[in-house]
């Protein structure tokens, strides 16, 4: 009789960052950890976010028990809205992480139906033959934590998203003694965050930013505008205290920003005095140097609030001379080159842009290479995955470990879709499941695929050229000579002898005058490799290239 054997299946999150989701497996019971959004890579065209592939889970579903979410960043809820109306599960999160969920599921009308349920940070729950217990630890947002699985197998660690900051300024520090004295009994599995193993040394705490902070608030002569992530709720707190310190009113400018900073002083982990949040009515006749605004934008997303200030496009705040604009986030790998162009324009206006490069006005909330060495130490695990990170991250991690004792064997440097199977013989990859991208596009999920993409591309690169075939109806000729019209391919003006070229190579290759013209397939199979090589002598280029054909 074959043992049971437990499954570790990566859909997102290994292998790059964000889209972080991991299924647990085990008899006739899944778990799945976390279901987050990846923003898309410059040659995603058109693409407004990438989400897991859950086709490997649709024919399971009444095997899965529930979704546990770690935090409330967007690269582990983000896909929520769209994945939890297919899988119908409940959701496990803290209380902070469960009203983040519920602001993304109501901007997509998904809310009604959804069942949220609050764990608190070193609470439990059962889920079939998995018995899950949160720790805390410390991120860039409240309630993060941990998950430390029991399974008939042995006990799993997952970190979530982590680093060990003992001077955290919300909530409590890594739980390390819990950790350990699990580590005393045996851990089966670390899967452990890489985002940052590249980086050695130990990460800044986030009291490092709160004292930034308010150095600029201070100083600032004119307007402080504060661009950071919605859900970082402890940098929104960092603002408020520093506003309050120097007599500034604070404005929360964005839907989203707007949404959560309600939802946290509702829930209480917001704390603004009584004045010193304002309406926007409340802003005429304020001194400048009385005023902070708290806005969305720090990844140079098109339709953020700081995006449209920098483009001139904000129907309520302008970029003014003087004003200091604070970047208060690392851009995302792929994110680089729209938060360059921000700050570009944002000096163009005249304003001081102050970002992680030339000022302490943000850390990151992942643990570098001295904290994930200490991390293996104390935990001492018997197998060990890295997860969250490109593939370079999940490797450095892997050597971390191995320096540090574990046995290479022991070691899994997993990809998305790769099938890890334990026993307490040992484990082994033993195989793949689909796991690619499904891309949002507008209000379109998972309808545009990679032949789409590539037309994109195509499209984008050498542009589009449509040859008008006009034939007789009756007799099936060509009448007259085909029309091509061209967009960003060339210049038609400058252009003009070369298409002009082009129409007779056409009618001289589909045979005018010809007794009939063969299937339609073939002609524009014939037209679009005879336009090819044209083209392609003529300019190095290869524009897409369509004919259609009308009857007359």
């Amino acid at each position: 009789m074959l043992k049971p054997k437990l499954k570790i299946v990566p859909l997102g999150g290994l292998g790059e960052i964000g889209k972080n989701m991991m299924v647990m497996e085990y008899e006739d019971d899944i778990i799945i950890i976390d279901a987050g959004l990846m923003f898309p890579e410059e040659d995603m065209l058109g693409i407004d976010l990438v989400i897991p592939d859950i086709n490997y889970l649709l024919d399971k579903k009444e095997k899965i028990k529930g979704i546990v979410i770690t935090h409330g960043h967007e690269d582990h809820i983000g896909a929520l809205p769209y994945i939890l109306p297919q899988l119908n599960v409940p959701v496990y999160a803290t209380k902070l992480t469960r009203g983040l969920i519920s602001v993304k599921l109501k901007e997509r009308k998904a809310l009604d139906g959804a069942i949220l349920k609050v764990v608190p940070p070193s609470g439990s729950v059962t889920l079939g033959k998995f018995s899950i217990e949160f720790f805390p630890v410390c991120h860039s947002i409240p309630d993060a934590v941990g998950l430390i699985i029991h399974t008939p197998m042995g006990i799993i660690v997952h970190t979530g998203d982590f680093k060990l900051d003992y001077t955290p300024v919300s909530g409590k520090p890594t739980d390390l003694p819990r950790l350990a004295q699990l580590g005393a009994r045996g851990i089966l599995l670390l899967l452990a965050d890489s985002t940052y193993a590249e980086r050695p040394g130990y990460t800044p705490s986030e009291r490092v930013v709160g004292e930034a902070l308010d150095r600029v608030i201070a100083d600032a002569p004119g307007r402080v505008i504060v661009a950071t992530f919605s859900s970082l709720v402890s940098r929104v707190q960092q603002v408020i205290d520093a506003a309050v310190k120097y007599r500034r009113r604070v404005f929360v400018v964005g839907r989203s920003m707007s949404a959560t900073v309600n939802m946290a002083l509702e829930l209480g982990y917001l704390h603004a005095p009584e004045g010193v949040l304002a309406r926007f009515d409340e802003l005429r006749g304020l001194s400048h140097n009385k005023i902070v605004f708290v806005v969305t934008g720090s990844q140079g997303e098109p339709t953020s609030a700081l995006v449209r200030m920098a483009n001139r496009d904000h129907h309520q705040v302008h970029i003014l001379r003087g004003d200091t604009v604070v970047l208060s986030a690392t851009p995302i790998p792929g994110n680089e080159g729209l938060v360059n162009r921000t700050v570009d324009s944002l000096f163009k206006q005249g304003a001081l842009v102050l970002y992680d490069k030339v000022a302490a006005v943000h850390v990151h909330g992942h643990a570098s290479q001295e904290e994930l060495k200490l991390l293996l130490n104390v935990t001492k695990p018997k197998f060990f995955a890295p997860v969250h990170g490109e593939y370079r991250h999940l490797t450095i991690h892997a050597r971390l470990a191995e320096l540090l004792g574990t046995p290479k064997a022991n070691i899994f440097v997993m990809e998305d879709g790769d099938v890890l199977e334990l026993a307490p013989d040992g484990g082994k990859v033993t195989g793949k499941v689909d796991a690619s991208n499904v891309y949002v596009d507008g209000l379109g999920v998972g309808d545009i695929n990679g032949v789409v993409l590539r037309d994109r591309r195509m499209l984008s690169k050498d542009g589009i050229v449509m040859v008008i075939l006009t034939v007789d109806r009756q007799t099936g000729k060509l009448v007259g000579r085909p029309d091509i019209v061209s967009r960003g391919f060339v210049d038609t003006i400058e252009a003009k002898d070369m298409l002009e070229t082009s129409r007779d190579l056409v009618a001289r290759v589909l045979g005018h005058g010809a007794a009939r013209p063969a299937n339609w397939g073939f002609i524009t199979t014939k037209v679009r490799d005879t336009l090819h090589r044209f083209y392609y002598d003529q300019t190095r280029r290869r524009p897409m290239i369509l004919s259609f054909m009308v009857k007359v």
